[in-house]
């Protein structure tokens, strides 16, 4: 196992907070940043696209600042999601923007992010990609991508169906770069679990969703607080590809959670309403299967504070 020497000592817990449609933004990223995990946000959440220039001075200005103030702070670095498909029309503005601010990590979705990889190592940066099967792995790793983020069955939003028990083994059998688990991973014991199994670092969305700095309706924010992994429904109705969402928020729809018809990849249009007239993510809210873990609405830093304290309990259950 390894992690890229960017992230070395500059992370409190072995964590990467996933960027999340409409919800993150700048307030989540630099709350998380300071808080010792890598905070992201998708390109696509800064509209028009003038908006993401002042979204990278901001947060390059302000981590700068917090770094300067207090040097031996694990501050972490940031990233910034690209969505590599043909829908998206601003692609090749977002990553030119990227590589004048030189944003330290830039995450890659859906597509093989061969284009994203040479500007984002033209000034030294990282490209991760998301990935669900060993065959986009093996993709990803063609085009050069400098780590995989495993999508795995119970992750919020567009994950897939195999469990981070399968796919993580099967993957360091050929590949022994960085490895980020996502898939149901709430508590700091899952952060544990995910590198006891082999990976490097975590992905956790779900839980910072229901935080004071993120960009979620309160209703969102208390459906979340309300809904325990039962509740999760996987289909691909929504956008094309299948994804997980809460059951309360596509029965506000109108449709029934236990009868939806299939999607069309062919339609897709990331943001879109894909076969379903109730838009993703702005009407059917993702969420992962480790929802029931959460039990409040905190600020990023009280919801880093309480990961690291699970994560510290869990190596000395382990260790005892």
């Amino acid at each position: 196992m390894s992690l890229p020497n960017l992230l070395q000592g500059r992370l409190r817990l072995p964590v990467i907070a996933a960027p999340m449609f409409i919800v993150s933004n700048p307030d989540l990223v630099i709350a998380q940043c300071t808080a010792g995990v890598v905070g992201s946000f998708p390109a696509l959440n800064a509209r028009p696209e003038h908006v993401l220039e002042e979204w990278l001075e901001r947060i390059t200005t302000e981590l700068d600042a917090a770094r300067a103030a207090e040097p031996e702070a694990p501050i972490a670095p940031f990233a910034v999601n690209q969505i590599v498909h043909a829908s998206n029309q601003r692609l090749a503005h977002d990553v030119e923007l990227c590589a004048r601010y030189r944003v330290p990590i830039q995450i890659t979705s859906l597509r093989a992010p061969d284009a994203v990889v040479e500007a984002a190592h033209s000034y030294g940066g990282l490209v991760f990609h998301d990935v669900t099967n060993i065959k986009h792995a093996k993709r990803a790793l063609q085009a050069g991508v400098d780590g995989l983020i495993l999508v795995c069955h119970g992750a919020g939003g567009h994950a897939g169906r195999l469990s981070p028990f399968a796919l993580i083994p099967e993957i360091r059998a050929f590949y022994d770069g960085p490895i980020i688990a996502s898939g149901s991973i709430a508590s700091g014991g899952a952060v544990l679990a995910a590198q006891a199994v082999g990976a490097d670092l975590a992905y956790i969305g779900t839980r910072f969703i229901a935080t004071e700095e993120a960009n979620a309706a309160p209703e969102y924010k208390a459906a979340l607080l309300a809904a325990s992994g039962e509740d999760i429904v996987y289909t691909d109705l929504f956008t094309g590809v299948h994804g997980n969402y809460l059951r309360s928020s596509i029965e506000a729809a109108g449709l029934d959670p236990d009868n939806l018809p299939a999607g069309d990849k062919n339609t897709m249009d990331f943001g879109s309403g894909g076969a379903s007239s109730a838009k993703a993510w702005r009407d059917i809210w993702g969420a992962g299967q480790g929802v029931g873990q959460i039990g409040d609405v905190q600020s990023a830093a009280q919801v880093v504070d309480a990961l690291a304290a699970e994560y510290a309990s869990a190596r000395q259950r382990l260790a005892a």
